[in-house]
């Protein structure tokens, strides 16, 4: 087993001022003009109470080691017919710190084309009347969303009925206009990942006919494992195509990089991953507007390997994950 080398401990006045160096480069020396304030910290997710129980339980070393993931701020997923109490309910717990949430809205309908995400709105009508409560419960809070993961991928590789694409393209450009007058709300519109659509330059049409170009950006890699460098590459190439357009990237689990894509539903739970780094607006890019944990590390992606339904808890997965970290 791996040990740290212990180092002698600074004196307690220095380590204050050290601390307090940090914090402020952390969160940017704070909200200001300029300046977005730090990501809400869930006090209750299923890696929080897992925490909890495995303390209660004596088992004090996996509860450490999940606390690598119950520490950081992840997003709030939004997909039952009524999303205003969870939204209301980060609102409030982010306020008092002046935090902003990070909210997902995946609701879109013929979701995930019927595989193990099935679901969404029952029509547009249903979909145009579950944003605007969306956005309603949103308020004048700071909230960054990303919108309908995978929805724009899905048009370009056919799994989406030709059928339904000119609804769906109204739809997230009626979301975009609607969460963008709430006045400190971002909206980053979902793009997929560097290994779906691989030439950027095919998303261009779909993500404008969407109504990008009313959002604050795009996002890249949710759910997914894509090295962040890989994103940030492919991300920066379709950025510029779409006229310096800004982007998020989900580094949730992308600590050790893609599964080999060879093996059959490698996508699915693969085994032998990593967290990747912690949410921060302090990306080093222009256009990279923010590293998120978008995917809750620890939730399932599906029933495979031994998994639960796709989006439950798997705490021995997440101390897996969380342990090779």
């Amino acid at each position: 087993m791996f040990r740290r080398r212990r180092h002698p401990r600074p004196p307690r006045a220095l380590l204050g001022l050290l601390t307090a160096g940090l914090c402020l480069l952390a969160v940017g020396a704070g909200p200001g003009p300029d300046r977005d304030p730090p990501f809400w910290v869930d006090p209750d997710t299923d890696a929080a109470r897992q925490v909890a129980a495995w303390q209660q339980a004596g088992r004090d070393e996996d509860a450490e080691v999940i606390e690598r993931i119950a520490q950081h701020p992840t997003a709030t997923w939004l997909a039952d017919p009524d999303p205003v109490a969870g939204i209301r309910r980060a609102v409030r717990g982010a306020a008092p710190d002046g935090r902003a949430v990070v909210l997902v809205a995946y609701r879109i309908p013929h979701r995930d084309c019927g595989l193990y995400s099935a679901g969404g709105a029952l029509d547009g009508a249903d979909y145009r009347d579950w944003i605007d409560r969306f956005a309603d419960a949103i308020g004048d809070a700071p909230a960054l969303v990303v919108l309908e993961p995978d929805a724009v991928p899905h048009i370009l590789d056919g799994c989406t009925p030709v059928e339904h694409h000119a609804e769906r393209y109204a739809l997230l450009s009626d979301a975009i206009a609607r969460l963008k007058r709430q006045p400190h709300t971002k909206v980053y519109l979902d793009a997929g990942h560097p290994a779906w659509v691989t030439e950027p330059w095919r998303l261009v049409p779909p993500l404008m006919r969407a109504g990008v170009a009313g959002a604050d950006g795009f996002s890249l890699n949710v759910s997914n494992f894509h090295k962040t460098s890989d994103v940030r590459a492919y991300g920066v190439r379709l950025g510029e195509l779409l006229g310096d357009k800004h982007f998020v990237i989900d580094t949730s689990r992308n600590g050790s990089g893609s599964p080999d894509f060879r093996v059959p539903l490698a996508w699915c739970n693969p085994p032998g991953l990593t967290l990747g780094s912690a949410p921060t607006r302090l990306t080093g890019h222009r256009l990279v507007d923010a590293h998120l944990w978008v995917k809750h590390p620890g939730d399932s992606d599906g029933p495979c390997r031994g998994g639960p339904p796709a989006g439950h808890w798997w705490p021995e997965y997440a101390l897996d994950l969380a342990r090779r970290s």
